[in-house]
Order: C-alpha cells, then structure tokens, then sequence
C-alpha cells in the first residue's frame, strides 16, 4: 500500500476539548503517478491560461511536497518526468510561456531530488533568450553547472575561434564564466544557483590553472568595493561571499591554500562581523571556518572513541578483552603516523575571529535566546565530533548539556525550547561516539536521568494521563531515576506555565511517593513549602497542589504502614505560612478555610479545650490586619479565617474578632458579604450567656451590636457594572440574622430585640430580585412560624398570622411575584411593617423588571439615597398612571409643593440618570394647577438650557410629550410653534440659532429677556420674585456661549 496511516485516539475530556489523535504516516511509494503524469502532459493546454496553469503547478508542488522526507521514493519515478518536462523545453516548437512553465515544473522536482538526475546533454534553450521568471534562470544555470562535469578539456568544445565575419569568437570557458559572475550580482534566488556553478566550474582542473586566480582577484575586489549599507550592495556581497564558501568547501585544499591568506585579510579588513545584516555575518563566519580548515592538515584526535562494529547485537556479544585488543592497534598505528608541524599564523586570526562567538560559556545563560543555546549546543557537538574538546573538559559542559535538556522559555501562549533540547540530545549522541567509555561513565547516570525524565513527562499529555502515569512509576522504580524524576518535577513542572502540565505533575508526584516516602516528607515538601508563599503564581499554585498531593499519598502510606511520617517532620508555624498564603487564592479559599478548625486544634492548643496564647494573639491579629489590605482576596480570606477559627480560639476575643469597623466599612462587596457571614459563625461558636462576659459570649451587652451590625448590612444597594452587588451582602445578612436569631431564642431570649429584623426582612421580601425576595420570605415565614424555639417580641404577631397562614410556608411561591405581593401589600396595613414594605416596593417598582412591572407605589419624602433613582422612576409611573388625580383640582397642595421641593434636590446632582428621571417626574408634575405647575416649568426651561447635551436633548423630547398630553399648560396660539422648536432644534450642539429658539420658547411661556454686558439673562415671575439661574448659582448654565461677528465666544 502506497500511504499506511495508524491512528490512536483517546475519547475526549470535558469542556469539549478536541481528542488528541498521533497520526503515524509512513509513505510506501509514489501513489500518485498517473496524477502526475495527467498534469505534466497537460502543461501544453494549461500554459496560456495564468488561472489554470497556476492550479496546476500548485497542486504538482502539493503532490512533491509530501516526498521531502522520503525523497528516495521519488527515484524510480525521476526519469521519466525529466523527460516528459525537457521534452517541452527542447522542442523548437514550444512557446516562451510553455518552456517558462516547464521550468517551473522542474524547479518543484529539483526540490525533492538529487541534482544528478538532470542529464549533461548540452543542448538546451539559450540563457539570453529565456530569462523572463527566475525559475527559468535558475534551472538553467544549475543546468549548466551539470555540464561542467563533463571530463573533457572546455578548449575542444571552441573549434575555430574565428568566426565566419573573421571576428574572433570568445572561449566557451569565458563564456560560462561571463554567465557566472553576472549571475552572482543579481538579487533574486538564481544568485544561489550561480554560486554552486562557480563551485562545479572554477574547480575543474583546466579552469583552475587558468582562471582560478583571476576569479578570485574579482571577488575581493567586489567585496572590498561594496558596503552593507545599501540594498544592491548587500546583494553583491552575498554572492560574491556565497561563491567563495562554496569554492573553499568543493576545492582541494592545496589548489586553494596559496591564495587563503589573502582572502582572509581581506575579509578582516571588511568585518562582516560587525554588519547588521544577519545574512551578511553568517557568510562571513562560514568562510572564515573554511579558511581555517584549509590552513590546517587533517588529523584524528589519538584519544578518540574507537568504532566497533556495526551490529549493536554483536558490540554487545563481545568481551571487554577482545574490545580492548581491537582498539590497541589502531592508537600505536596513530602515534607512529603523527608528526609534528608549525601551525600557520593565520590560525590565530581566524581563532580570533571565533573568540566572541565561541565563548561557549557564555552563550548557556537564560538571559539569552533560544538561538544562543541552540548555536552552543551544535558548537559543543560539532567540537567533540571533531576531537577539539578534551575529556578533561567534560565536567565543565556536562552541567550545560543538563540544562539545555531541560531548556524551556513561554513566549506568548506556547514556549519555545524543542530546538534547544534536539541539539542537546544531538550533543549526547555526537559524545558518545566521540569518548571512550570509561570517560563517559561518571556522567551517563546524570545525563539519562535527565533524558528519560524529559522524554516521558514532556510528552504527557492529558489524553494519555494513564499511560504517563505507569511509566513513571515503572521508570522510577528504578533507584537510579527515582530522585531524579522526583527532582525534574520540582524543579521543572509543576511552575510551568500551562496549569494541565502543573497538574499532572503534582499527580506524577502522588504516584511517586511511594517510591520514596523519606525523601518526599524529608526533603520534598521543606522544598515545596517556601514555593506556595513565593511571589510567582505558577509556582504557588504549582507547589500548593504537590503539598496536597505528596500530603495525600502520604496518608495512604500511613494508613498501610501505620507510620505516618509526615506528621513528625513539619513545623507548625511553616505549615501556618503556606496555609496562611492559602487562603488568598480564590479557586481555594472555601476548601482551605473548611480545614483551618482541624488545623488550630491540631498544633495551636496548649491544652484540651485551651488555645496557646501566643499564637491565638498572633493569629487573630494577623486575620484582622488582613481585613484591611487593599487587596480584595486578602480581605475575603481572612474574614472567612475568622469565621471558621474553633472556640478555644476566638474565646477573650469575640468583641475584637466579630464587631471590628472594617467589617461593614469595606470598600469590596464580596469582602463585606464574607464579613457578614462571619459575624454569625463567630457568635455561633461563642455560644450564648445573658450575663456573660463580652468577649467570650453573645450577652445582653453586645447582642444589640451584633444586630446593629447585621442590619447595617440589610441596606447596602451598592451597584457596579454587574449589577446589585449589594444583594450579595443583604443576602448573607439574612441569613445571619436567621442563625443569630435562632440561637439567642433557645438560650436568652430575654435578650433578644426583633422589631428592627422583621421589618427589613419585609422590606427585601418586597423588592424585584425574585431570589432575594424568595430568600426573605421564606426566612420571615420560619421565624414568624418557629416553635422549637418560639422567637419572641414579633411586632403584629395575631395579624401577621392571619396574613401568612402556617401552610404558606410550603405553598407560598416567593418567586412568583403574582402571589408573593398579594401577601406583601396587606402589610401596609400595619403600622410598623409600612414604612419598610413602602421601601422594599420602591426598590421594587423603580427598577422595573418583567416580572414587577406591574406594581406601582409611593414611599415617604426621606428616602434613602441609594435608592434614589427606583424612587423616581416609581414616582413616574404613578404620576403617569394618575395615582394622584384627586389632587389636581386642588390648587398648592401641600403634598405636590413637598413632592416638588424633594424633586428639585435631585436636580442638582451630575448623574444622568438621576436627571433623566427628574425631567420624567418634572413632566408628570406638570398636570397639578397653582403655582405648582408655575415652578415646574421654570424647572424644565432650566433643565432644557443644562450644560450636558443629552439633558437637553432629553427634556425637549419630554417636553414635547408632555405638551401633547396636557394641552392647557400654553397658549394653544403658540402650542404648534413650541412644539415644533422643541422637535426640530438640535439641543446637543450650542448654537446662535440654538440661543434664539430657546428664547422664542422661554417667550412662550412667558419668561421676558433682559440683556447685559456679559450676556443674556432671563427673569422669571411665577413665583413673585425674580430668579437668576446664573452658572454656579443652581447648578445649571444657560449657553457656553454665542457665535458674534464682532466678540467671537464669549465666556459663560
């Protein structure tokens, strides 16, 4: 079969994450031959059409491409697609763009087979004529450089010189030659194709003793006259510096010695080295290292490893005698041929020249790129491959292959390091073949640790967790990798920076304390316990899960042992450190909190039942001064801390632990909601005594604090950009005042004061969130129907239960709102319920909901500020919805001039939205007569001059609907006048166009216009008195100012 693939997939996790499937692709021969035949046949029909050739020659390249790592599947095949191509390409008949797409063809071929496919045959298409697209050119001159292996002297190809005119033709050496260096100043990819031709050409051996000297003489004249500075010189140099790599790589070392040292001092006189061009340094350190190698003879290094056979099964059959014989003889024959030489003086340059880059030493720091250590990596291979790094320098570079085998770096969301660990693997492979054994012996535990810990952790991935899993287990039994896989995953996994390779980790460890119990509770987790209070997030979240699961495994250890190590080797104050740092991560607080009880009662008491003083004070007073970090996790844990401490602990403390300032002070709402909740699990645990001491119980002393405390908290209306934060904090205060209230009934309910909580408790069971009203009804129905114990001093006891017979408490359906508020309402009926159930339905009613919006109310004149804006939106629905209309044929009455007085201190705030609403509540105000509606209007004029546009804009729309709903509030001879300034003016832009119509309105109704010097005013006289709503005075300005030919802007 041409293509076998093997699939192995592991079902998916969850989250949707795709499976991860190892696709093993072996290719078994060239499958798509009649394919390939079809497109190369077809490159007659196809060559006209630039869409049509161009999908053919993308789907040839797609086909080759899939052969560039078996490339020697293409070889039966090689021939005859050369021909079918050159066929095209020979043929007279064949047009320009038949033989360029041809060319084309072939560049993708050559691509994926060895050059010695092409045929030497000389006749091809002339260069001249075919340089339209580089392909063309380039398979030409790589063509040509295969004619240049022919063995023949290039003067039997010139014939007569002369030609018929008597004109003496040029040598075909020149020729070829001529091609050659016009090529290598081009600056497209036929540059590189003319550099392998000058390699094939000028080492032929009549070219060489000819033309070598005067080639190379042309070449450091090119260099010497050029500079990086340009983008044509930079060209230049390329080729000229690529032709002469190539020519010192295929030419004989004494055809070329003669002229290194000049070309060398050439090339120090240029230092390429210092170019910026990348390009332009990697040619000059190439040539330079083949200058070297020319300058030195070829030597073996007497102390190399010696090969043994082929067969790895036959190396291992062998005795180490036999082994020891075979390699004696080849070090004598070594020694006898060894002869000593002067090294030339231009090896110092060029060592010179090598110094900055092969400080090796250097390059192993992790302050430098991937590119540095991976060029060291190779620099070490190819110098041991090559017998330049001695064995006693072996103690030197093991330590830096150890830390290229491990080299990674996150760039981004991936990490960069497989190139730098492939060239440290390859410098293992080159070492080994380069050292006797017994020279590599003191390193080859070390390094296969390291190699083995790498290869099966880095591949473990969560699809194949299981298969990880057995091999490192199976690997670490092993005593020589035990610790050394131990050590690689703390040092190296679990502060990686993708938390599933954090993961696994930890349970790698999990799997491996067994392996070495001793050493994971004597060295591991003193290791691990400064990392889960270090600064880097990776590394605590990393080591607290290892705590936890070397902790875990432990326990089994014990469980099967009955020797628990663990317990005698850990400091009770390092242990409060890491717990400490616990409590800040998020994703842990509740789990870690939960276990601080059996914490304190394991290390902090001194006895049974008795805290140890000094660290109950320290504790305590750490917890405190982290409810006042700026940090909102710091707070939030050590509110919850405080909340789980057992009794021994919190008892002499309870005054200072539950009724600390910060707690309802707090700027953070999750942090106030943490607080509240721990208010009652303190008094919980603190217990209760009527005449009981402060701060060791809940007593007639602090009861009343405690509940102050959590009725505060019942009106947080704090909102941000998620909403109602705030109920996430009345919520909690419920639920506390439940659990309080609970317990002081079943000890001292003389003490207990509930007037207060039961009206709050009505007030969040009449508000819009259908969770929070549903929390509270049910938590008022328990307390009002409780008998075991019966809560006392409930204001309207008999009425209450009349309202909320027993069986609501299972039939009362709080998130319903049609049932829920036909219980509610009947407690505006009592007196003490009424002002809070007002409060609670203008929450209720003011911040419409789908499921409240049919609920409209009033509320008393001082509301709350917070609930400022439900107010008034409540307020417009009412007015809207003429809740008031007994009261407008009454002129002044004293509630609309009240309600009027309340809406106009809202006006002066800079809330849109507070103003927004006051300018609805302005235009339902409009409908009472007197001078009511006198001082309302006056309000609006203002509003519409305000100095925020979309006020403006806002009370001309209101206006207008106001206008088309109370016709008698202006003239009707003006009203179509009005009405259509107010619609067609554009109030978001000041104007002087904008100046006039708000005067022609102010006119209408009737407002008189006075002008002074620094601008115009306007008097009102509904109310008997003159008003100047200047800019500062009322918190409004008229106009920023008017456009005058003569004073331009004037200031407000």
């Amino acid at each position: 079969m041409a293509l076998s693939e093997i699939e192995n997939g592991c079902p998916g996790g969850e989250g949707g994450e795709s499976d991860l499937i190892v696709k093993a692709c072996v290719l078994g021969g060239f499958s798509e031959t009649v394919e390939t035949r079809a497109l190369i046949s077809s490159l007659p029909e196809v060559h006209g059409d630039p869409v049509t050739s161009e999908s053919t020659t993308e789907r040839f390249l797609v086909i080759m491409n899939r052969y560039q790592e078996q490339p020697h599947l293409l070889d039966p095949h090689t021939e005859w697609m050369l021909n079918m191509i050159l066929e095209f390409v020979r043929s007279e008949k064949s047009p320009p763009s038949l033989v360029h797409l041809s060319f084309k063809f072939l560049y993708v071929v050559w691509e994926n087979i060895i050059i010695r496919a092409f045929t030497n045959t000389v006749h091809c298409p002339s260069v001249g004529k075919l340089c339209i697209t580089w392909e063309t050119r380039y398979m030409l001159l790589l063509w040509l450089s295969m004619t240049c292996l022919i063995p023949f002297d290039l003067y039997r190809l010139d014939g007569h010189l002369e030609s018929d005119g008597g004109k003496a033709r040029e040598p075909t050496m020149d020729r070829i030659l001529a091609i050659a260096k016009s090529y290598l100043l081009v600056s497209d990819t036929p540059r590189d194709a003319a550099s392998v031709l000058v390699s094939k050409f000028m080492t032929r051996p009549d070219v060489k003793q000819k033309r070598l000297g005067d080639f190379l003489d042309w070449s450091l004249t090119t260099i010497s006259q050029t500079n990086d500075e340009s983008m044509r010189d930079i060209m230049v140099l390329d080729g000229a510096l690529q032709s002469l790599a190539k020519l010192f790589k295929h030419g004989k070392r004494d055809d070329l010695l003669q002229y290194a040292p000049t070309i060398l001092q050439c090339l120090e006189q240029k230092h390429l080295s210092e170019s910026s061009q990348a390009m332009l340094r990697r040619l000059g350190v190439k040539l330079i290292q083949r200058l070297g190698l020319t300058f030195l003879k070829p030597r073996l290094a007497a102390w190399r490893y010696q090969r043994g056979s082929r067969s790895l099964a036959a190396n291992l059959s062998m005795s180490q005698s036999t082994v020891a014989a075979a390699t004696g003889t080849p070090e004598v024959e070594t020694q006898e041929q060894e002869e000593d030489y002067d090294i030339p003086e231009e090896v110092e340059t060029v060592i010179g020249e090598f110094q900055p880059p092969l400080s090796l030493k250097g390059l192993f720091f992790f302050q430098e790129s991937d590119n540095a250590w991976h060029g060291g990596c190779l620099a070490l291979a190819e110098l041991g491959r090559r017998g330049l790094l001695l064995p006693s320098r072996l103690t030197d570079v093991v330590p830096l292959i150890i830390k290229s085998l491990t080299y990674e770096e996150k760039r981004g969301a991936c990490s960069v390091g497989s190139n730098v660990r492939d060239a440290a693997c390859y410098v293992c492979w080159s070492f080994a073949r380069a050292y006797e054994p017994t020279e590599l012996k003191p390193f080859v535990t070390q390094i296969a640790s390291f190699i083995c810990s790498w290869t099966i952790l880095t591949q473990c991935t969560k699809n194949v967790l299981a298969v990880c899993c057995l091999l490192v287990v199976y690997i670490a039994s092993f005593p020589e990798y035990t610790k050394a896989m131990i050590d690689h995953l703390i040092s190296m996994k679990i502060n990686h920076w993708d938390g599933v390779i954090r993961e696994l980790a930890t349970k790698a460890l999990h799997n491996l304390t067994p392996q070495a119990p001793d050493y994971m509770a004597t060295t591991v987790v003193p290791q691990l316990l400064p990392m889960a209070v270090g600064i880097d997030l990776h590394g605590r979240h990393g080591a607290i899960m290892a705590c936890a699961e070397i902790t875990h495994a432990l326990y089994k250890q014990g469980l099967q042992t009955n020797r628990y190590i663990l317990r005698t080797k850990l400091h009770s104050e390092r242990l409060f450190a890491v717990y400490y740092s616990l409590i800040f991560l998020l994703r842990l607080q509740v789990a870690v909190v939960s276990a601080l009880t059996a914490l304190c009662e394991e290390y902090y008491q001194a006895e049974p039942g008795q805290a140890d003083s000094q660290m109950q004070d320290a504790l305590i007073s750490q917890y405190i001064e982290g409810l006042k970090s700026p940090q909102m996790l710091t707070r939030c844990g050590s509110a919850l801390a405080l909340g789980c401490l057992p009794r021994f602990m919190i008892q002499g403390k309870l005054m200072q632990v539950c009724l600390e300032d910060v707690y309802i002070l707090d700027i953070f709402t999750e942090a106030r909601r943490d607080a509240v909740g721990a208010i009652a699990q303190v008094c919980v645990k603190a217990g209760v005594c009527a005449h009981g001491s402060p701060d060791s119980a809940l007593c007639s002393e602090n009861v009343a604090e405690v509940y102050g405390a959590l009725l505060n908290s019942m009106n947080d209306y704090t909102t941000d950009s998620r909403g109602d934060v705030g109920a996430w904090v009345r919520e909690a205060a419920m639920t506390s005042l439940m659990e309080v209230t609970m317990l002081v009934a079943i000890s001292a309910p003389e003490i207990l004061s509930v007037k207060c909580m039961m009206c709050c408790l009505a007030q969040q069971a009449a508000e819009k969130i259908d969770r929070y009203r549903a929390h509270a009804g049910n938590i008022f129905l328990s307390l009002l129907h409780s008998t075991e114990p019966e809560v006392p001093h409930i204001p309207h006891r008999e009425e209450l239960l009349s309202i909320f017979p027993v069986e609501t408490t299972t039939t009362l359906n709080w998130n319903a709102p049609s049932q829920a508020f036909q219980y509610i309402t009947q407690l505006l009926g009592l007196p003490q319920y009424q002002r809070h159930t007002l409060l609670g339905l203008t929450v209720s009613v003011g911040g419409i909901t789908e499921s409240t919006v049919g609920q409209r109310f009033w509320n008393e004149r001082k509301i709350i500020l917070k609930v400022s804006i439900p107010f008034l939106k409540m307020l417009n629905q009412m007015l809207a919805n003429s809740c008031f209309e007994i009261l407008t044929t009454q002129e002044n009455h004293q509630f609309c001039v009240e309600l009027l007085t309340l809406c106009k201190e809202f006006k002066k705030t800079k809330d849109i939205s507070k103003l927004r609403a006051c300018v609805a509540v302005f235009c339902g105000l409009i409908q009472f007569q007197g001078e009511v509606r006198k001082k309302v209007l006056s309000q609006l004029l203002m509003l519409l001059c305000h100095s925020f546009p979309v006020i403006r804009k806002a009370t001309a729309g209101q206006m207008y609907e106001m206008l088309l709903t109370y016709d008698d509030v202006i003239d009707p001879e003006v009203l179509d006048d009005v009405m259509t300034l107010l619609s067609d003016t554009n109030w978001l832009v000041v104007t002087l166009d904008a100046v006039f119509q708000y005067f022609l309105i102010v006119t209408c109704f009737g407002v008189y216009l006075i002008r002074c010097r620094a601008g115009w005013f306007f008097l009102f006289f509904f109310s008997g008195k003159v008003t100047l709503p200047r800019y500062g005075r009322t918190g409004i300005s008229f106009v920023i100012g008017w456009e005058s030919p003569a004073h331009g802007w004037l200031p407000r």
